[in-house]
């Protein structure tokens, strides 16, 4: 955890954003693999830790708009616990490592809400994502099952957002350690870069990693010679000479904050000429990226940057043509760049995508698109210093998409599809790199894992 003061600090702050009445926000309860005694690792509700900080079940946070007082509700651990578990801490001695001196056992929650209702004050709560809390919060409130999510506050979601979005200085600590993780788990899947190699047998090597410094991965791992496919979690393949190695993979910090990379190496180390081709221009539209990326710039006008970069690769090389921005302004270039440029990141590797992405990524100022491709893109508004995003350019080959878009004539005009088709089997490129808005421009946090394809070349074949 971190101090106290760091979760005092952000709940004064959303009391001050808030009209009245309470939130109520459940901690994750465990989740069983296949019983009850056999749960998968914990995972604590990203907003409870983000308000709270005690990763661990059993747990709900009120906060009290109107009186300013903060509760913890969770029971103690009896006898039976303590045989299988070790001592515990009483419920009380734990909250007040986040600040809270007010705790009352799970039973008695039913009651203070109860009150809260009949005074006629609002009840704030948050998205629920997992069942268990969705019945939970049925029970106390009173509101089905099926209605629950349109009763969510949206109060509390733009403010939980306003704050979760601009990271502090310890946060970014924490990052960093998640992307040195990240940087290792990484630079393993290069080295292990080899044909024959079992691609599950890097995926596990990745995980320990992961594992061995303290956290775990912050998504289900993407490692892949068919890169086209963009979220491909097959492992079953053994690695073949000459073809590319698609690795998105990231880790949590011990606290849970998070790190996503993505490099793309060619298996036994070097690169063809028309992969490097491909290669040199996912990398331009990443450097790029980085440039572009400063205070009060929109998200949505670096993504269209990275994408002219990509769409006047692709024409120098004969795949696409016409006149570059206008092709872009169709929508042309997502035939090979089907996805958004990046996301918000930090407790979450999707950062707080649960409370809704139109809310995390767009305003009133700018809105989601419509267009193919640039629909996915999952942040459009104005960054600021604080925000952490990701940079993920990519260039794929999607057979079934450019027979769609040959059959249909789409954007005909601008894409060479007899050039194309001689990339059929050419699979995917992307390259990610996690980036902070600093006041000044933008850096990318932690040491920039190797990206240069001569860089790449040698860690795969040593020399």
């Amino acid at each position: 955890m971190f101090e106290k003061s760091v979760y005092e600090n952000r709940r004064r702050k959303l009391k001050s954003k808030i009209s009245g009445g309470i939130a109520l926000i459940p901690g994750n309860e465990e989740s069983p693999m296949n019983y009850a005694d056999n749960p998968y690792h914990f995972r604590q509700d990203s907003t409870f830790l983000y308000f709270f900080g005690l990763d661990f079940p059993g747990l709900a946070g009120i906060i009290d708009f109107d009186s300013g007082e903060d509760y913890i509700f969770g029971d103690d651990a009896d006898i039976d616990d303590i045989i299988w578990m070790g001592p515990q801490q009483k419920i009380a001695e734990k909250a007040l490592r986040s600040g809270v001196n007010k705790t009352a056992p799970v039973s008695k929650m039913q009651e203070f809400i109860d009150d809260v209702i009949k005074l006629g004050r609002r009840v704030h709560f948050l998205p629920p994502y997992r069942g268990e809390n969705i019945i939970k919060l049925e029970k106390l409130t009173g509101i089905s099952v099926r209605e629950i999510h349109d009763y969510c506050s949206m109060e509390l979601i733009r403010a939980v957002i306003d704050l979760r979005s601009v990271k502090e200085s310890c946060e970014i600590d924490e990052i960093k350690i998640a992307c040195g993780l990240g940087y290792n788990m990484h630079l393993s899947a290069m080295q292990l870069a080899m044909p024959g190699i079992w691609e599950q047998y890097i995926t596990g090597t990745l995980e320990g990693i992961a594992a061995g410094g303290g956290g775990r991965i912050s998504f289900p791992i993407i490692l892949t010679q068919n890169g086209e496919t963009l979220h491909n979690h097959d492992h079953s393949g053994f690695l073949e000479e000459g073809r590319l190695l698609l690795t998105d993979a990231g880790a949590e910090s011990p606290m849970h904050y998070s790190s996503d990379f993505t490099r793309t190496v060619p298996v036994g180390g070097k690169f063809s000429s028309k992969q490097r081709d491909i290669y040199n221009i996912v990398l331009a539209a990443n450097n790029k990226t980085r440039e572009l990326i400063s205070p009060d710039v929109t998200f949505m006008s670096v993504h269209m940057g990275a994408s002219e970069v990509i769409a006047s690769g692709l024409k120098e090389l004969g795949l696409m043509k016409g006149d570059v921005s206008e092709a872009v302004r169709n929508g042309a270039h997502a035939l090979f760049f089907p996805h958004g440029i990046g996301h918000m990141m930090g407790l979450d590797v999707h950062d707080m995508e649960d409370l809704g992405q139109i809310y995390v990524g767009f305003d009133d100022e700018v809105k989601p698109s419509s267009q193919f491709g640039t629909s996915s893109l999952r942040l459009g508004r104005r960054l600021h210093p604080g925000f952490v995003v990701t940079n993920e350019p990519g260039i794929y080959f999607i057979p079934a998409l450019i027979d769609k878009w040959q059959s249909e004539k789409i954007n005909a005009e601008f894409i060479n599809f007899d050039k194309v088709n001689e990339y059929r089997d050419f699979g995917g490129i992307r390259l990610e790199d996690d980036i902070l808005v600093t006041a000044s421009g933008s850096e990318i946090l932690g040491e920039r894992l190797p990206i240069k394809p001569e860089e790449i070349e040698k860690i795969i074949t040593g020399i």
